[in-house]
């Protein structure tokens, strides 16, 4: 009888074992990224038509793994599918602090400017634009703008309008991907951070009515080409490629690339 208790429970303990080991096996695999170095032949993640796009094909040997959002992205890392995410370092610090088994690599991948774009033919506007972020610049309301939004005051309280604006030259239609705090996100529906507070602060100067339409970031090129918008902010980074396409405002912001990966 003692003899079969003991074959009993050396046959619990192995089947135990055997589910231990079977759980590991489908567990999500150690993080393989400790530096810029180790991306090669890697699968990275990243949202489509951004910049980090770009940087990550051209990786030797990488597969690029293209979400339409940067969140999308960072599940697709934390379950294990990519083995990291190339993403602008503003967005990625909110997600590491929502996310305790994620952490962001100390070297940054790539430091890039941030400006607006206009239709190729919109020079006039792209004039009056940078001649209001000059000034905003000058009078410090755009770097309030942004410790609103960014730091360790930051309060996320957006732009107020100062009161008896004139705004009879229109409306200024811009165009955003509100997938990319703190720059541009929804709360309670409405679309806020840094871009729309700079944007609304450029309305004011220009007399004009700022009005915000949410789209596919890999779209908002195409919306200008049509002239469907006057305007896009997104934190959108001035590249060759995209000068081909769009006119670019004065840069108003700095931005770093940075890598994503998994603590374990």
């Amino acid at each position: 009888m003692e003899d079969m208790k003991m074959k009993k429970l050396a046959s619990l303990l192995l089947a135990g074992a055997m589910s231990a080991a079977m759980l590991a096996s489908c567990g999500v695999p150690e993080n393989q990224v400790h530096s810029i170095d180790d991306l090669e032949g890697k699968t990275i993640g990243v949202q489509l038509g951004t910049t980090g796009m770009i940087y990550a094909e051209d990786v030797k040997n990488a597969t690029v793994e293209k979400y339409n959002k940067g969140a999308d992205a960072i599940e697709a890392l934390k379950n294990g599918k990519i083995d990291c995410v190339i993403i602008d370092n503003e967005p990625a610090k909110v997600f590491v602090s929502k996310n305790d088994d994620l952490k962001i690599l100390d070297d940054p991948f790539t430091v890039e400017d941030y400006a607006m774009a206009f239709n190729l033919e919109n020079v006039d506007l792209q004039t009056k634009v940078n001649a209001a972020l000059a000034e905003l610049k000058s009078n410090g309301t755009i770097e309030g703008i942004i410790k609103h939004w960014i730091g360790e005051d930051k309060d996320e309280v957006s732009y107020t309008s100062p009161e008896g604006i004139d705004r009879s030259n229109g409306t200024l239609k811009m165009a955003t991907n509100a997938e990319f705090p703190p720059y541009e996100l929804k709360k309670e529906g409405k679309v806020v951070g840094i871009d729309p507070d700079i944007m609304q602060a450029v309305a004011d100067k220009l007399g004009m009515t700022l009005e915000i339409e949410d789209i596919a970031f890999d779209s908002l090129i195409p919306e200008i080409e049509a002239k469907k918008a006057d305007v896009v902010a997104a934190g959108m980074t001035v590249t060759e490629d995209r000068k081909k396409n769009v006119l670019f405002s004065d840069s108003y912001a700095t931005g770093v690339q940075v890598i994503v990966v998994r603590k374990k």
